[in-house]
């Protein structure tokens, strides 16, 4: 029963540490790609096309 009492709280700490990293990867490249100048605007953005067809 020890082993089980020890296990849980282990894979809990090592999920929200994935979780964490996995969180501060993904803000690195948002941020990334919003101080790119190659981004085009989304369609719904007052400068984007309204009429252009995302390859993506």
């Amino acid at each position: 029963m020890t082993d089980v009492t020890f296990l849980i709280p282990v894979l809990a700490l090592f999920t929200m540490l994935a979780l964490l990293i996995w969180s501060m990867f993904g803000k690195y490249e948002a941020e990334k790609r919003l101080g790119s100048k190659d981004t085009k605007p989304s369609a719904l953005a007052k400068d984007g096309d309204a009429h252009e067809k995302n390859a993506a």
